[in-house]
């Protein structure tokens, strides 16, 4: 199992040997940024070698999407709380940005890897498995899509540019900052007429 080393305290099982590499980089990214972790950083604070580190996460980027999905949950369960005084298509799109705009960063896992500057947790984020799990998100919210003639492929569509949209007004603000009602307004303006109400519906 790789559990040579481990400071003396070897886990007992694959998932613990797993929660706790992912930890020790959680540490490491408090402590020195994600700019400056590396992998022999991680196995470091472990008490592993690298290799063992490598075994259970192919490459940094497969470690540092793990360290923001070990957030992700408790995150998203705030964000439909959130959302569910907001029944309508637009103002449920709209809110969702809102939300993760404002509260992304303050995540202190997830926000962490917002910060690096390539766009490797970017690239995870609108991925195929990124843009599925926000459309999954979307589906499982109480919002008539068909209303606004949204059908259920769409929602993939809307989940990406959705993304897309939080991640540029998080990594290239305007020069005067936005408030969250401003950034309602302005993501309303242009979405509004996407997801106005279809002819005939009230």
């Amino acid at each position: 199992m790789g559990h040579h080393g481990w400071g003396g305290d070897p886990p007992a099982t694959e998932e613990l040997a797993r929660a706790r590499i992912l930890e020790a980089t959680h540490r490491c990214l408090e402590r020195s940024g994600v700019a400056k972790t590396t992998f022999s950083d991680v196995a470091a604070e472990v008490g592993v070698t690298r290799q063992t580190v490598y075994r259970y996460f192919p490459s940094l980027g497969d470690l540092l999407n793990a360290v923001a999905a070990s957030g992700t949950h408790a995150f998203v369960e705030r964000m439909r709380q959130h959302l569910a005084t907001y029944p309508t298509p637009l103002a449920a799109v709209v809110e969702a940005i809102v939300f993760c705009v404002e509260e992304l960063p303050r995540e202190p896992r997830i926000g962490l890897l917002l910060q690096a500057e390539d766009d490797l947790f970017g690239r995870g984020v609108t991925s195929p498995a990124g843009v599925g799990l926000a459309a999954q998100f979307l589906r499982s919210l109480a919002v008539d899509w068909a209303s606004v003639d949204v059908t259920d492929e769409d929602l993939d569509g809307l989940a990406e540019l959705m993304l897309r949209l939080i991640g540029s007004l998080m990594q290239y603000p305007a020069s005067t900052p936005r408030s969250p009602d401003d950034v309602r307004t302005y993501v309303g303006r242009w979405l509004g007429p996407a997801l106005a109400p279809a002819r005939g519906t009230s």
